[in-house]
């Protein structure tokens, strides 16, 4: 059985870091996103990228081959959907095969799982599913004895709080169903449409049963910061230790799960909680705090006096002096002027508000920092309060309190 990962979406709902890459492409705990998937599917021979914006991210990273998986690439030129994204895999596939969305975060225990019981049932298609509080949000399905008898994408009224996970396992029918799928509300060709043309069909069983394993969808930027908590603390899921290759310097104190990469040096004087993940040819101290949950790319500089806590910072940035990032998702090839702050919590203890797509949308979260796009640069002594995004290339200026979105030129 082949597999095909759905990668060609923009990713606009995470903005500003998808300006510069994929939404598959966004690094959690040292790997992208697209990675992590692609080791839940290792017992795959073959995986087919279903590839668009941004592609050439996706195939410059990967390449022909991963891990002995055969990498194939197809382009859907236009973005109309999902049930349009899987239709361009039509004839490249042989008999049944696996499908999953590119922004998921899934371990190889689900996978395992659904292909056993796929095989048990061998129905037309088969669908991971999940408990939800809000199944709105999702594509509702409606199960009765493992069989499902209707799918809906994101109904105002419910009938059930299992939604569909995103993994499928299609036979060939699902490409004559496709053919069969009109354009949704929102003008777009849904797979859960097709899958319910499967259902209503006689003879073809749709099969639905409960994900046990990792899952997690990476929709808006505090997922990310969600999904990298819980893979730092995942011992199933990566090793965290520190190289031979690194070098630790005397009067440095590295306490709990600490992944040091090689080539990194921590100097005297820092002080490093985990789990956390620190890259390769990192430089880092002296006398500065990394805090848990913090995960920091390759090249990264962390000065004198910094405080990093629960936070991703990507590679090639420089935290100045005297600088704190808190709670935080930071893009390649920034630079922060000595003393940025960045504020995390507001004075009520309110959730913290983000700006997504076009609207403030509450995060969910108490603490929550800021997002930077790649190539941001601040002055000396910059404030920036929390919430706020900056876009990438943008200058912020030497003593500026930022309270609103930073739009940058490019955009």
């Amino acid at each position: 059985m082949d597999a095909v990962i759905l990668s060609a979406g923009e990713g606009k709902r995470l903005r500003p870091l998808t300006s510069t890459r994929p939404k598959p492409m966004l690094p959690i705990a040292g790997k992208p996103i697209l990675q992590w998937n692609l080791e839940a599917l290792k017992i795959f021979d073959r995986v087919v990228l279903v590839v668009g914006y941004k592609s050439e991210k996706i195939r410059e990273y990967f390449g022909d081959e991963f891990n002995g998986i055969k990498i194939e690439y197809i382009e859907q030129k236009e973005q109309r959907g999902t049930a349009h994204a899987v239709s361009v895999v039509s004839g490249r596939m042989d008999g049944d095969f696996l499908v999953m969305n590119g922004d998921l975060l899934i371990s190889s225990k689900l996978v395992d799982n659904q292909l056993k019981n796929h095989s048990q049932h061998n129905p037309s298609a088969s669908l991971s599913l999940l408990k939800v509080s809000d199944p709105s949000q999702f594509g509702v399905v409606e199960l009765k004895n493992d069989k499902v008898m209707s799918i809906e994408e994101k109904p105002k009224y419910p009938k059930s709080n299992l939604a569909n996970a995103g993994i499928y396992i299609f036979s060939q029918q699902i490409f004559d169903a496709i053919k069969l799928v009109e354009k949704s509300s929102r003008s777009e060709y849904e797979i859960t449409d097709a899958i319910d043309i499967l259902i209503n069909k006689e003879k073809n069983m749709v099969h639905g049963f409960e994900c046990s394993g990792l899952w997690m969808d990476i929709g808006r930027p505090w997922d990310l910061l969600d999904g990298n908590e819980i893979l730092l603390n995942d011992r199933d899921m990566m090793e965290l230790k520190v190289s031979d290759e690194a070098e630790v310097e005397p009067y440095s104190v590295l306490k709990g799960d600490v992944h040091v990469g090689k080539g990194t040096i921590i100097r005297s004087g820092a002080y490093i909680e985990g789990p956390c993940f620190i890259g390769d040819n990192c430089k880092i101290g002296p006398n500065c705090y990394i805090r848990p949950g913090t995960t920091l790319g390759n090249n990264v500089h962390i000065g004198n006096a910094v405080e990093i806590k629960n936070a991703i910072i990507m590679s090639n940035t420089n935290v100045g002096h005297l600088s704190y990032v808190g709670d935080s998702i930071i893009g390649e090839n920034c630079n922060f002027g000595a003393g940025t702050k960045v504020a995390n919590l507001r004075f009520d203890e309110g959730d913290i508000s983000v700006r997504v797509k076009d609207k403030f949308e509450k995060s969910g979260r108490k603490k929550f920092g800021t997002i930077f796009g790649d190539g941001v640069k601040t002055g000396i002594n910059v404030s920036i309060m929390p919430g706020i995004s900056i876009y990438p290339n943008a200058w912020v200026e030497a003593g500026s309190v930022v309270r609103n979105t930073i739009f940058s030129e490019e955009i």
